[in-house]
């Protein structure tokens, strides 16, 4: 064997034990990691469902968060002091939503950037007559395909004092990244268990529904910004499947069966009727 050959191989297996730690010794060592005490009552005053947990589903939570917190940036913005009650809660209820899934951690998500209160950002946006033109939007998150979230503080414990009215930028914004991993944000995340087909025919005729219901001024359960587009209504979806599960299963047994599916969780073990 020369010389050239043999560097090559050592590369080679230097590049393969490289990738070993980086994506499975790693993450066990960050897993194995001791949760602290007051990151559990964080949890508790900030995650009202924490309490309905079974031990193991507590467990893997925590290491679900270790590895999110070890793996994304947080960024306090307009002033704002980053402190472990805005981290853990963030953390926290992103990571509900991978909660009976595998510990991928929102793999193309690299940074958070936390701002204290809701936010302004000017876009061109396109007119009716088809012309463009700038307006101010005041938000309270966002999800970018570049690797960000942006949470308004303010708004998301706004979402950890009331986790029953199916309003919660969190779920909101990290369904999208959920929904992101596709290749494209569009209300169609990688699916596993689910039939695409199925999906599709269930997304497709509650989205109308909820259009139509929407224009006639009739009560809804989801939230009338889910008529926006489909990516809208699976983050919708997914606030009112964690936040009001019993009233989404009553009102739209199919789409609840499909992000049953999804999730792999029935959210109604953690509420009372």
């Amino acid at each position: 064997m020369d010389t050239a050959t043999l560097v090559f191989l050592l590369l080679c297996g230097a590049g393969f034990c490289f990738f070993l730690y980086r994506f499975f010794w790693r993450d066990k060592l960050i897993r194995r990691r001791r949760f602290p005490d007051n990151w559990k009552q964080i949890l508790e005053r900030n995650l009202p469902v924490y309490h309905a947990l079974s031990s193991a589903e507590r467990e893997r939570l925590h290491q679900l968060i270790q590895l999110f917190l070890a793996k994304k940036r947080f960024y306090g913005c307009a002033g704002l002091e980053l402190t472990d009650e805005i981290r853990i809660t963030i953390a926290g209820q992103a990571c509900l939503l991978l909660l009976n899934q595998d510990w991928r951690v929102y793999p193309s998500l690299m940074s958070v950037l936390v701002y204290p209160a809701g936010f302004r950002v000017e876009r061109e946006q396109l007119l009716e007559n088809g012309t463009f033109a700038r307006q101010d939007h005041h938000l309270l998150g966002e999800s970018w395909s570049n690797g960000k979230v942006i949470l308004s503080w303010d708004d998301v414990e706004k979402g950890a004092a009331d986790f029953s009215d199916g309003h919660n930028v969190v779920l909101h914004e990290f369904a999208h990244q959920l929904d992101s991993l596709s290749g494209s944000t569009n209300g169609a995340p990688p699916l596993r268990r689910n039939s695409y087909q199925s999906w599709a025919r269930v997304f497709s005729d509650n989205f109308e529904d909820l259009r139509s219901r929407s224009r006639r001024g009739q009560a809804t359960v989801m939230d009338q910004y889910g008529t926006v587009n489909p990516a809208e209504f699976f983050a919708v979806a997914t606030e009112t499947f964690f936040e009001r599960p019993h009233a989404l299963q009553q009102t739209r047994p199919e789409l609840y069966a499909e992000l049953t599916q999804y999730y792999r969780l029935d959210p109604r073990d953690w509420q009372q009727t």
